[in-house]
This record gives structure tokens, C-alpha cells and sequence, in this order.
């Protein structure tokens, strides 16, 4: 048959359209298939798997993925029962342990469809390395990351139609030296656990023979354009011309911001497009106040029929200005917090962006704009639901070393986790600093070089070398390359209370600006706070996954040997409040020095693992321990926060309240004048008050105002509250200060007084009412200390470890000493010149000032009680009541108290049955205590 020319051509186009269909239909096949479901699996300590052939065995115990072995139960199962040892003690027990080779198996039956290039085996959260055979053949590769989903090209080995055996090994034993005594929370048992499974996402990708590998993009607020580049791969074998369309629009709006269209060639292979995309519309910025997001979509091809890829961002420029961060052109204040892969149900981080949502709101609803991930980096989801929030995150390579530089392997291991990061998170607009890991020691000029180089990389984020170093020559100032600092003390002093609340006086017109004075870049305040509270014995029911909280339950069975159960409770309670205080005065300090830009709280929430370190306000579930509330604690810790400098806690009558009125104010510019009102109450009834206006600037506002208050009014022992207000808002803040009568003299009465045991007894012997007042320094017991233990007793042991005063503010002998049930600053000069007795074996009487005790040691210890012996009464006081009261007029006043309540009837103390007791305890020692320095613990 002949075709005139007429049909020829017919035929031409006919051919012309039906190669061009096949073309397409081979470009852009697509689909994705979830391999979540039942797996069987074997486990291989010994590593025999590879030898025996193991791809091709058939297993019989089943478990499911994502998920754990520890969720099904698999491993050595925990035999340990409670007891209070370290080994207990240092973290939450797994149920079920294994670390080592695991075998996994399924047959997957593949769409007939597929008829893409590639195929992509996606396994999101790999601990450590993965290796993948199918039908026994082992894939050509193998992955090794911690922080990056493990992907592998199975296109060569699956057949479309058919049903193929599918084996991974995942060995999740420690390849490379990231982790200090496993202490990494990339690879730990103290936070998350060295776990042997998938947990996120799990599936093949039938991809395009065409397709976005991936997209980067960097937004430019000044420019109004959004530059791209774009990896494209063209996986058949030859060049052609297709069409890009490229839309932008704002994620919660509706119409377009920008778009682009363009013709690009491929050549076969991979190749990098690059191209800028104008903003036509106004640009709203992203930050923690307005976390507006933009959506950008990529379309290679005929619109029909084509290949396509969508990202989310956000316009922010973040950047160093001298020692300030500036976001979008105005000064911000990181208030941050740690989070070390705390996750005590499952032992691994969560995958779902809705389970971030709700940890970045608490955390917001705290006050707080920032996450630091110590020595890890989260998963997609953290990073997607921290940009929609709005928070400022620090991520971080995983890595905790002391020997950075040593292992060549390592290096380089830390260089493409670094590349992983970018190309997996490095569009998110929340992932806004990167230190390369955590207090990292070793060859520096290493971390240096990759500091360089990821700078080079990567624009879109500041860097530090490490986040703190012990390093000698270092960690005191900034590396020479560091955009911004991450320090507990620099050449010139402290910058974090550790070094200072124990050692100084309570004042509260203090800052570090002296000890900042020769740093030039953005100072972020490393790990402050660390104060342990006792723990939530009601927690432990709260453990109902993979982790068994053994070290609460040996706590708890040593508290109810020791019949100090019943405590529990308040001693939960008032060292917490303790830790509340402390955690408040380091925060202000922080926000009044001008050369901080920003702190990283240890921690707002517990830590399970380094020696039970149970540092936080809320538990390790982010629940609240009942100590302070949300609304509480964002008083002094948020955008707008009221600031009071004063010299000190206590005062006599006889002397001027003095008070300069500050304001720290990252919440917005203020185009009009604000008033501050200012008040002074005694249990809610108002002494004084006045207000004035200011003009608030953004950042630090120093020097607004000055009040002063005669105190000469106060005629008895008083605490006061100091309240500051801005004027028709919410933001407020308050302090305690306490007022003593100035002239009032010490009336003994017939109470006998002496500092010697010896004669103490033979006075009460012969029934008279004695207070006995060692001398402090000469006495045994533990040194006294106003702050509690750092971190964690077991993780520390040499320090004194005490945790806080348990007080009846009830009882009689503090009718002349308003206290609370807890240690507030009226404590410090007290708690600092004392001894705290050790009691467990005193057998009756009953302590008056009751100090609460570590938890891993659980003793009865005291820095007063009362006892009777026959008739006599005795009151053993070990903090000192004898020298230079008039200047320490606390100890005056408590002296006062004590007095008045053993010269009153009230006075009627519980037998001692031990009196020798007294003489066996209470000797003087031939060596002074001595002050622990706060760097001593190291």
C-alpha cells in the first residue's frame, strides 16, 4: 500500500505522538510503596549471617516496621531489679538490650507499572549501617548515617510484576569514634537508646527517569528573589529539551508570588540548574512571632504529563552584628533549651510532625524561641514543625569527642554527615545555627577547616566550631572562624551562675558584661542552670514503654527503708522551687548583659541518663512537675521581660530600698511611650507604688527608671514582694526581698548558749534549756552549700551534694522568720556559713531546718533539731549564730526566732534515746571544711 504525501505526514505525526507517548510514560511512571508492615527477623551477635547465607533464610520471629526491636521485645531481657548502686542509677534500663548485626525479611511484590529507571529503596532513621540484598544478591552499596535517611538504588535488581525477597542487615554497633563514653545522643543508652530497627519512613520509590534529586534554595529578603539550584537526574541516556516551570506562593495564602518558565537541556546523567526567581508580591519574613512559610513547586516537562517536586521556605536574614543576632533587620534573643533525644517510651525521637508540633509548643508556651539538639540532629518532621512554630534551632553533627582530628575515617564520616544535612535540611528557615558538636576536644584546627568549608557550602545559617570545649587553649574565646560563641566562662570570668551563686553574695544588679568585654561576636550561654531536683517517685507509672525506670524504683524502695517516704513528695516540691529560683536569677543575669545574645537552658525538662540528672521543671515527657506553672515561669522568661537591679535580698529597717528599672524587649519596636508601674506589698497588701513612661527600644533597655522605698515602717521580720508592670499587658515580674528590725537586741532568756558539746549535755542533764551552736567550721557533716547539687550526684559524685532546704513554715520557731517551705535568697548567708549534720542514726528528737539530701544516698540530714534528754531541752543549731551579727543580720534574726521559740511553752521537744549521740557527733574536727570551688566537680 502507498501513502500519498497527505497520509505520510498523518502517519509522521501519528508516529511522531506515539513515541512521544512512550517517551513520557518511560520519563514519568511514578508511584511509592510503603513498606510498612510485618517483617521477620533474626538477630546475629555472632556475625555468622554473611558466612551462612542468611539473605536467603527463612526467619520465624516477626516484628513490625517502623519500629523497634526493643518495641517487640526482641534482645537479652533485662534481669536487674532495683537497687541503689551507680550502675542503676546512671540511666533508664531497656527492657530488652541488643546491640549487633539484625537480619530483616519480607517479599514485596512490585506494580506492574513500574517501568521508571530508577527504583528507591528510602529507610528514614538507621542506627548504624545498613546493608541490603535482594533475592540473595547483595545491592552494591552501603549506608552508614546517623542523621540522614539510608537510600538505595534497587532499579537493577527488581523486576515489575514480579515478587522479590527483600533482606536488610542492620548492624547498629558503633562504627566510628563520635561518641565519648557512648555519651553522643546521636548514639547513646542514656537518652535515646542504641536501637536496631526503621523508624521512619520505610518505602520504595518508583522514580522518573527524569526526576529532582533535590532542590535548594536561598531566599534573599533584600533582593526580593528566591535564587534555586535544582540537581536534576536524567537517567535515559540522552539529551532533550523540556520546558521548567517554577511557582512560589505563600503557603497560607492565595495567589502567586513569583514564577518563572524557561526551557532547560539535559544532558544524560546529573547536572545542576541553577536560576533566580523574582518576588513580585511583598515579602513577609519569617521568624518566631510570624513563622509565614512559602511554598515552592518545581514542573519539568508537559504540564499533562509531568515530573514535579514542592518545598516549603521562608524569607529570614539572619546574621551577626557585632555581638547581636539581627532576624530580618531587628535584634534577636535566643532563649533556648537543650533537647538530648529524651524520648523514655520509645527510646528514639519521634517521626510524626505532629508529636514535634506539641514539644515546640510547650516549650513556646514557656517562653522559649529556641532548641539546641546536643550532638544530634533531628529527623524531617522536627525541622518541619519548628518552622511552622516559628523556633530558632541549633542542630549539630552527632558527635561528642575528645579526640577530633585523630581518626582520618571519622573526619571524613563527619564530612558527608554534613552533606547529608544540607542537602536533607538546609531549606528549612528554622535551621539557623550549626555547631559541628558537643564540648568536642582534640585537634581543633580540624573543626576549624570544616568550619570553613561548611561555610562555603552552605550561607543560609551561622556556625561554631563546638557548642563549649575543655580544650586547654580554647573554649575561653571564640575560634578564629566562629560566627557566633558558645561558652560557660571566658578569659575573664563566669557567664553562667555555676561559678557565682554559691560563691557571691545574692545581688541583683549584676550582669557579665566584664567578662564579655574582649569577646566580639554573639555569645550564647552554654548549658545553664543544671540543678537537680529530687525525683518524682509518681513518675515511675508513667513508664510504659520499651524503658523500665529502675533508677526511680530503687529510689524509691531506699526512701521506704529509710522511712523517708512519705517526704517524698515535699522534698520533690522544695527543691524544686529552689531550682525555680536559681533558674530565674540566670535568666535575668543573661537578658541584662548586653554582650549575651542568647542561653541554652540544662534543661527545662528532665535528663533520664548521665547519673539521673534530673535538672528540669518539667519531666522528661515535657509534663509539668507541679513545681511552677507555664504563665509563672514566661514572666522572666519571654520577648518583653520587666528586669529590677537592686544590691541585695535583705535589709534592715533602718535602711532605703534602692531600685533601677530595666526592660529586655525582643517582643517589638514601640513607636509610643510605655508606663511602668512599680509596687511594693506584704502579703498582697500594698505598701507603695508608683509608675512612670519610658521609651522602649528593641534589645536591651537599660537605665529607664529609679524608685526608692524607706523601710523604716517595717517594725517586724517581713518579706516584701517587688512588682513591676508594663501598663495594659500581661508582662510583669516580681521579686522577694525580706526587712529585719535593725535595733532590736538578742534576749536570751534562760536559755544557756555554747558552742561545746561537752557542756551542752551536762546543762541539759542538769534540765536546763540549752542551745547548742558548734562551730560550723570544726564540725563533721557536709559542707554547707545555698545551691543544690550540679547535674547529677552519680555523674559528679565529689560535690556535697545536698538539695535544698524542707521547712514548716508553720512551726513555732520561725514565728520571728518568715520563710517559705523551701530555700529562698533570706538562706544564702545561713546555708553558706553552716555544716548540714548528718542524723540517720540520731534516734528521737525531731530537725527543725531539715535539708533535703541527694537521691543516691537518701540520708537524714539537718542543720537544726531539737531533743530532750530527763528534763533538760536542747535545740543543736550548725549554722553560725554567733559571729559579726550585726552585719549578718539573717543570722541575727533567725537567732531571734530560735530564742523566742525555747523561751516560749511551744518548746517541748521529742526524746533523744541516743544521747551519746551528741557527744559521738558533734566533737570538733582537727581539719576546717573546706569550699569547694564550682570547677572542682570537673
Amino acid at each position: 500500500m502507498k501513502f500519498s504525501t497527505k497520509n505520510q505526514t498523518v502517519r509522521k505525526l501519528l508516529l511522531s505522538i506515539l513515541i512521544a507517548c512512550c517517551l513520557y510514560t518511560e520519563l514519568f511512571s511514578q508511584t511509592k510503596l510503603n513498606l510498612s508492615g510485618q517483617w521477620t527477623v533474626a538477630l546475629d551477635s555472632l556475625d555468622i549471617g554473611v558466612k551462612e547465607q542468611w539473605e536467603n533464610r527463612l526467619f520465624d520471629t516477626q516484628l513490625s516496621l517502623p519500629g523497634t526491636l526493643d518495641d517487640a521485645k526482641l534482645g537479652n531481657p533485662n534481669t536487674l531489679t532495683p537497687e541503689l548502686e551507680k550502675l542503676q542509677l546512671t540511666h533508664l534500663t531497656r527492657k530488652h538490650h541488643y546491640v549487633g548485626a539484625a537480619w530483616y525479611a519480607k517479599e514485596i511484590e512490585i506494580p506492574k507499572d513500574w517501568n521508571g529507571e530508577k527504583t528507591i529503596l528510602k529507610l528514614e532513621r538507621v542506627i548504624w549501617k545498613t546493608t541490603v540484598w535482594v533475592d540473595g544478591v547483595k545491592v552494591d552499596t552501603e549506608q552508614n548515617s546517623l542523621i540522614a535517611p539510608h537510600y538505595f538504588d534497587l532499579s537493577k535488581y527488581l523486576t515489575p510484576g514480579q515478587t522479590h525477597r527483600i533482606t536488610l542487615r542492620i548492624d547498629n554497633r558503633k562504627f566510628f569514634d563520635v561518641s565519648y563514653n557512648n555519651l553522643a545522643h546521636a548514639y547513646t543508652d542514656h537518652t535515646q537508646i542504641i536501637w536496631n530497627g526503621v523508624i521512619g519512613e520505610f518505602s520504595l520509590e518508583n522514580q522518573r527517569a527524569v526526576h529532582f534529586d533535590h532542590v535548594q534554595v536561598y531566599p534573599d529578603i533584600t533582593a526580593k528573589s528566591v535564587k534555586v539550584k535544582a540537581v536534576i537526574q536524567n537517567n535515559t541516556a540522552r539529551a532533550m529539551k523540556l520546558p521548567l516551570h517554577v511557582a512560589c506562593s505563600l503557603k497560607e495564602g492565595k495567589g502567586l508570588a513569583g514564577q518563572v518558565d524557561q526551557e532547560i537541556t539535559l544532558s544524560a546523567g546529573q547536572q545542576v540548574v541553577e536560576f533566580t526567581l523574582p518576588i513580585t508580591k511583598e515579602i513577609l519574613p519569617w521568624d518566631e512571632f510570624h513563622p509565614n512559610l512559602y511554598s515552592l513547586h518545581l514542573s519539568l516537562g508537559q504540564k499533562s504529563i509531568s515530573t514535579d517536586t514542592a518545598l516549603d521556605f521562608g524569607f529570614r536574614d539572619f546574621k551577626a552584628q557585632g555581638k547581636t543576632f539581627e532576624l530580618n533587620g531587628q535584634p534577636i534573643f535566643l532563649r533556648g533549651t537543650l533537647e538530648c533525644n529524651i524520648f523514655p517510651l520509645t527510646g528514639h525521637p519521634p517521626m510524626q510532625k505532629d508529636e514535634w508540633l506539641n514539644i515546640f509548643q510547650t516549650a513556646k508556651n514557656w517562653g522559649l524561641n529556641h532548641i539546641r539538639f546536643h550532638s544530634w540532629c533531628p529527623p524531617e518532621a522536627a525541622f518541619a514543625a519548628a518552622d511552622q512554630l516559628g523556633v530558632y534551632l541549633q542542630v549539630e553533627l552527632p558527635i561528642w569527642s575528645l579526640t577530633v582530628g585523630e581518626f582520618q575515617s571519622t573526619t571524613e564520616f563527619l564530612y558527608e554527615e554534613a552533606q547529608r544535612m544540607i542537602k536533607e535540611y538546609g531549606n528549612h528557615p528554622s535551621f539557623m545555627l550549626w555547631s559541628l558538636g558537643n564540648e568536642l576536644q582534640g585537634n581543633m584546627s580540624v573543626l576549624n577547616k570544616m568550619v570553613s568549608d561548611l561555610k562555603e557550602m552552605d550561607n543560609r545559617r551561622l556556625f561554631a566550631n563546638t557548642s563549649f570545649t575543655f580544650e586547654k587553649g580554647h573554649g575561653d574565646r571564640p575560634e578564629p572562624n566562629d560566627d557566633f560563641f558558645v561558652t560557660q566562662w571566658t578569659k575573664d570570668g563566669w557567664v553562667r551562675g555555676q561559678g557565682v551563686f554559691n560563691a557571691q553574695s545574692p545581688s541583683f544588679n549584676k550582669n557579665y558584661n566584664s567578662a564579655l568585654a574582649n569577646v566580639h561576636v554573639p555569645v550564647v550561654t552554654h548549658e545553664i542552670g543544671q540543678y537537680a531536683v529530687f525525683p518524682n517517685i509518681r513518675e515511675i507509672d508513667k513508664y510504659t514503654g520499651v524503658l523500665d525506670p529502675l533508677n526511680f524504683k530503687a529510689i524509691r524502695n531506699d526512701l521506704q527503708k529509710k522511712r523517708l517516704i512519705q517526704q517524698a513528695d515535699d522534698f520533690l516540691q522544695s527543691s524544686g522551687k529552689l531550682a525555680a529560683i536559681l533558674y530565674k536569677e540566670e535568666i535575668e543575669r543573661a537578658l541584662k548583659t548586653a554582650g549575651i545574645s542568647g542561653f541554652q537552658l540544662l534543661d527545662l525538662h528532665d535528663f533520664p541518663g548521665q547519673g539521673t540528672a534530673l535538672v528540669g521543671l518539667l519531666d522528661a515527657f515535657w509534663e509539668s512537675k507541679g513545681i511552677l506553672d507555664s504563665t509563672d515561669f514566661k514572666r522572666f522568661n519571654g520577648p518583653l521581660v520587666p528586669l529590677l537591679n537592686f544590691e541585695k535580698a535583705t535589709y534592715k529597717n533602718s535602711e532605703v530600698f534602692h531600685a533601677d528599672v530595666s526592660v529586655s524587649n525582643y517582643l517589638q519596636p514601640f513607636h509610643e511611650s510605655q508606663t511602668i508601674e512599680w509596687s511594693i506589698s506584704k502579703n498582697d497588701a500594698l505598701l507603695k507604688s508608683g509608675k512612670f513612661d519610658v521609651q522602649l527600644g528593641m534589645g536591651f533597655n537599660d537605665g529607664l527608671g529609679k524608685f526608692s522605698v524607706d523601710l523604716s515602717s517595717i517594725q517586724e521580720a517581713t518579706k516584701l514582694t517587688v512588682q513591676l508592670q508594663i501598663a495594659d499587658t500581661n508582662y510583669s515580674n516580681s521579686w522577694n526581698i525580706w526587712v529585719y528590725p535593725a535595733s532590736e537586741t538578742v534576749n536570751f532568756g534562760d536559755v544557756i548558749y555554747t558552742n561545746d558539746v561537752t557542756e551542752a549535755i551536762q546543762q541539759v542533764q542538769a534540765g536546763k534549756k540549752v542551745l547548742l551552736n558548734p562551730d560550723w567550721k570544726t564540725t563533721k557533716g557536709l559542707e554547707g552549700k545555698f545551691v543544690p547539687v550540679f547535674w547529677s550526684p552519680v555523674h559528679f559524685p565529689t560535690q556535697a551534694g545536698t538539695m535544698g532546704l524542707l521547712l514548716d513554715k508553720q512551726n513555732a520557731v520561725f514565728a520571728d522568720f518568715p520563710t517559705d517551705n523551701h530555700t529562698d535568697w533570706q538562706w544564702w548567708d545561713l546555708n553558706v556559713n553552716s555544716t548540714t549534720l548528718i542524723i540517720d542514726s540520731l534516734e528521737g528528737g525531731t530537725p527543725l531546718i531539715q535539708m533535703i539530701d541527694n537521691f543516691a544516698n537518701n540520708r537524714k540530714l539537718a542543720l537544726a533539731f531539737e531533743g530532750s534528754i530527763n528534763e533538760g531541752k536542747l535545740m543543736v543549731v550548725s549554722i553560725d549564730l554567733n559571729s559579726n551579727l550585726e552585719k549578718r543580720i539573717v543570722a541575727k534574726q533567725l537567732l531571734q526566732s530560735i530564742l523566742r521559740y525555747m523561751n516560749s511553752d511551744d518548746f517541748r521537744p521529742a526524746t533523744i534515746r541516743n544521747p551519746k549521740w551528741l557527744a559521738d557527733n558533734l566533737q570538733p574536727q582537727q581539719q576546717e571544711q573546706q569550699k569547694q570551688d564550682a570547677t572542682a566537680i570537673y
